[in-house]
């Protein structure tokens, strides 16, 4: 495998990391608030869907990009009235949310654009194009940093930049501001922070809405940048792989990055590898397909230790009088 063939790699695994990585850090926001969120992927699905419909009907990928985040933020609404106020069970909440994305987006897309549950095709000013950074043409013929700096770094979309750098706000929100470490105390112990005059149901609805504003930048993404429109399910299971991210990372950002990115890595090398021989066998396609899903099953099983979630985690919190 030659350099180049490595930088390219490397490229597609930033691709297929950042709606990864959008979605675990938004189930690390709600879940160090003490509420398990397993209905990322239905809320990436319908924001992947709203944000093409829109920029598809308008032209317009910012217009798109905010019908996606809406409907994201509709979906954690529901979640959170659920979970919250009515204290309802959460995993049951996401299960629902899930089905509900699933069925309500192939229902409306046929509906609206009968193209068979999915969306037309996006062109230009409907998708997010890539941004070359400074000076990348230049530096592109310099020995192994030109390439790393003109491929590698530079020619992402701005959402791929946005996910990263939600990466350090992420890590300094939780352990730098007030917000943040009364964030992980409701995860902990909601009692004492509601004893300091502390709203535990506010600080919990603030964490779901910024799930819901993480999973819609991820699946407007997925629509509008990894992808030119919305087909039925084309999350595949992405939300379920950020889970396993964030329980490999044991809900710490910067780990999560680095997990989302092995996901990534796994995601890139079967797309670029298939009918491979080896000792005279070829791989089927399906095999190489498959290989992300079963290596997560690996790592959580064998590489992820203890991990111990927030200890109020699932628990509906009840004001004592």
């Amino acid at each position: 495998m030659d350099f180049l063939t490595i930088i390219q790699l490397l490229d597609s695994t930033v691709r297929l990391a950042t709606p990864l990585l959008l979605a675990c850090l938004a189930g690390l926001y709600s879940e160090r608030a003490g509420i398990f969120d397993i209905g990322l992927e239905g809320k990436m699905l319908m924001a992947a869907f709203f944000s093409a419909a829109v920029a598809a009907v308008t032209g317009n990928v910012w217009l798109g990009l905010l019908a996606g985040i809406g409907s994201s933020l509709v979906l954690a609404g529901l979640h959170g009235v659920a979970s919250i106020t009515f204290r309802g069970n959460q995993l049951i909440s996401g299960v629902a949310i899930n089905f509900l994305a699933a069925g309500m987006t192939v229902l409306i897309a046929q509906d609206w654009f009968q193209q068979g549950g999915r969306t037309p095709s996006l062109f230009s000013g409907g998708r997010f194009g890539p941004i070359t950074l400074p000076f990348a043409d230049s530096l592109a013929g310099v020995p192994v940093l030109g390439p790393i700096y003109a491929e590698l770094l530079s020619g992402h979309s701005i959402l791929v930049y946005i996910a990263f750098l939600a990466v350090p706000a992420t890590w300094w929100i939780l352990s730098r501001t007030r917000f943040g470490l009364r964030l992980r105390a409701v995860g902990e112990n909601p009692a004492a922070v509601d004893t300091a005059g502390v709203s535990v149901v506010g600080l919990r609805y603030a964490a779901v809405m910024i799930c819901g504003l993480l999973c819609g930048i991820a699946g407007a993404y997925l629509a509008t940048a990894l992808q030119a429109g919305f087909v039925k399910d084309m999350t595949a299971g992405r939300g379920f792989i950020a889970l396993a991210a964030l329980i490999f990372a044991k809900w710490r950002p910067w780990h999560a990055m680095g997990a989302c990115l092995l996901f990534g890595l796994l995601q890139a090398v079967a797309l670029r590898f298939q009918n491979i021989e080896l000792g005279g066998i070829t791989i089927p396609v399906q095999a190489m397909d498959a290989l992300p899903y079963v290596l997560t099953v690996v790592i959580l099983a064998g590489f992820v230790g203890k991990a111990i979630p927030p200890r109020a985690g699932g628990q509906p919190y009840v004001k004592e009088r």
